[in-house]
């Protein structure tokens, strides 16, 4: 019997587009998919109190798997009470619980999270700072006099640079989101049993996934790059009025592809660690969980995304306040400043506040991720009866063969 968090095996739960008349997940037939194992060694069962029974007494029916008391013991048109043993209740989540269970999972384990998460954040910092002071070319100066075809070349110029200087940035805050993901996919997954987890813990769940994972980074770069090239390249080697046009076009469509692409493979990572998937196969699971709930998936893991960069304005907005009391760089020479000259005073205070919001914002974005995994399996495949078994919930029998 298998008294793990249940990770299922893809292509036998209802996400393939099979119905059951119970949903639980089936197990694989042919014994070649995952074993459904978070981790080999999981740590004892948190504790947690089930909801009061109000027939009270050794006869009373226990409630059922993952809620509380029957409907007779509530208000008419009331929603039960989901057992709550870690940061979410085990039922499918809301939005609110979905950005609060991310917020309390790093508040509870903010040694694992944010330790990991700093790390991360200044090796990447170190490296683009390097790049942007000795590697990346300079921003083309565009003559704002310029009209007709030199404009429009210019602007072409411009895009191009960008373009190279955006890439390696793009690359490691890429890789940076992907590492962190992995290490809060761990966190979350025993916050969400109400368990501990150190960072020791995390790593050792993690390592064995590395090469994987930099496999499943280089892959979506590639594809995220081969979209972007296929749409703007023919723009830009034309160049001319016919080329500025082309690349607007290809532009356009690169804004519809890349999101959906990203969106498509958000929870590949998850399943990648949480699941023992390969590369392809996750990028499958993901396609599987998010198929149908594309919107969805897209509205919280933008508004993630937006909460993130408000974090990023106000840390900005500070430091632009202190380097400007310090004389460091004044205000008004931020706009006309170019990455390659750029002096070491602004590049390590920018650095430092680059520093502070990713060391914040990639737990919180890696831990709404690992949430909306957690959220699809359950509305998808019922995984809360297997995280219910898991924790060790009264009336959840670890005994008793999965039907």
């Amino acid at each position: 019997m298998n008294d793990s968090p249940g990770w299922a095996t893809p292509g036998s739960a209802p996400s393939d587009g099979q119905e059951a008349a119970i949903p639980r997940p089936s197990e694989p037939k042919d014994g070649s998919a995952p074993t459904g194992q978070w981790s080999p060694e999981q740590p004892p069962p948190g504790q947690w109190s089930p909801p009061s029974n109000p027939a009270g007494g050794p006869g009373a029916r226990p409630p059922a798997p993952g809620w509380g008391g029957g409907p007779q013991h509530r208000p008419w048109g009331a929603q039960p009470p989901a057992a709550k043993p870690g940061v979410v209740p085990l039922r499918p989540l809301g939005l609110g619980e979905i950005l609060d269970g991310s917020v309390s999972a790093l508040r509870a384990h903010w040694r694992t999270a944010l330790g990991f998460s700093l790390a991360v954040s200044v090796v990447v910092q170190i490296a683009v700072v390097l790049m942007q002071r000795y590697l990346l070319p300079k921003p083309t100066n565009i003559d704002p006099n310029a009209s007709g075809t030199e404009a429009l070349r210019q602007a072409s110029e411009s895009l191009r640079a960008a373009l190279v200087s955006l890439t390696p940035a793009v690359l490691l805050a890429l890789i940076a989101t992907l590492f962190t993901t992995s290490v809060i996919t761990v966190v979350i997954s025993r916050s969400v049993l109400g368990r501990p987890v150190t960072l020791a813990d995390a790593w050792t769940e993690v390592r064995p996934r590395i090469l994987p994972l930099i496999g499943l980074t280089l892959l979506v770069m590639l594809m995220l790059m081969t979209v972007m090239t296929v749409s703007l390249g023919p723009g830009l080697l034309v160049g001319a009025e016919a080329g500025a046009a082309l690349a607007l076009f290809g532009l356009a469509v690169a804004c519809v592809v890349v999101p959906w692409l990203y969106v498509t493979f958000a929870l590949a990572t998850p399943a990648l660690v949480l699941e023992r998937q390969g590369v392809i196969t996750a990028l499958r699971r993901s396609a599987k969980l998010v198929r149908g709930a594309w919107w969805r998936t897209f509205g919280i893991l933008a508004l993630s995304q937006l909460l993130a960069l408000l974090l990023s304005l106000v840390v900005s907005t500070l430091l632009v306040v202190l380097m400007a009391i310090g004389d460091a760089v004044g205000i008004s020479d931020f706009p006309a400043a170019d990455a390659a000259s750029l002096s070491w005073p602004f590049l390590i205070i920018t650095g430092i506040g680059e520093v502070i919001v990713s060391t914040l914002a990639y737990p919180f974005v890696a831990g709404v991720m690992a949430l909306l995994y957690v959220d699809q399996r359950i509305r998808r495949e019922a995984l809360d009866l297997d995280l219910a078994r898991a924790a060790g919930l009264p009336g959840h029998d670890t005994d008793t063969p999965r039907s």
